[in-house]
């Protein structure tokens, strides 16, 4: 295969993946209705936790993780030139899914396992900035935003440089996307994790 069909293959099988809504999946199993429905309308971890269910949300973090790791490591074993295509389209495929109507989640536990899938010194700098600004804070897109962002200098501190464009452009993606959470963090008016809003 050529170079253009390896990146149209690589972004296919990111975007695939990316594009599986395992939040509303899991709370429309659990019969808990749309989660599109209750709180920020997201359906990511952080708004499934609002319904109450620590466990599906639990759930719902370490599935949309999953699926960043494991559409890295199949590009890693077919597309390995172009694993930073496929990373940056699996997170792409989450936050856009066609499925949804292209309205999907933030990306911030899927970008998790790209980070880790990428290299581990890059998923420990993810998870380690999260873990700690969320210790901090108490506030998951403060915890998202900068993790997003030490990914990217993790990446080029470590000498991985053909990863910073694709995750300087899911950074940036991610922060376009918590638009609303930074005008309610200016305001002070962000709600903490475990709240009911």
């Amino acid at each position: 295969m050529d170079i253009t069909t390896d990146m149209l293959l690589a972004a296919v099988l990111g975007y695939t993946l990316g594009s599986i809504p395992f939040g509303l999946l899991l709370t429309k199993i659990a019969g808990m209705g749309d989660v599109r429905d209750i709180g920020s309308g997201n359906i990511g971890a952080t708004n499934v936790l609002r319904t109450g269910n620590k466990g599906l949300a639990a759930a719902t973090l370490l599935l949309d993780l999953g699926k960043g790791l494991l559409a890295v490591s199949l590009a890693w074993y077919w597309f390995w030139y172009d694993v930073g295509w496929t990373a940056l389209f699996v997170v792409i495929g989450h936050c856009f899914p066609v499925w949804l109507r292209f309205k999907g989640g933030k990306g911030v536990a899927t970008n998790a396992g790209v980070a880790f899938g990428l290299a581990w010194q890059i998923g420990l700098a993810y998870a380690g900035v999260w873990i700690a600004m969320l210790a901090i804070f108490r506030i998951s897109s403060v915890a998202g935003i900068s993790a997003v962002v030490a990914a990217v200098g993790a990446a080029w501190w470590i000498d991985k440089p053909t990863f910073v464009p694709s995750l300087a452009i899911i950074a940036a993606i991610i922060i376009a996307l918590h638009r609303e959470n930074i005008q309610r963090l200016i305001k002070g008016e962000e709600p903490r994790v475990g709240s009911k809003k």
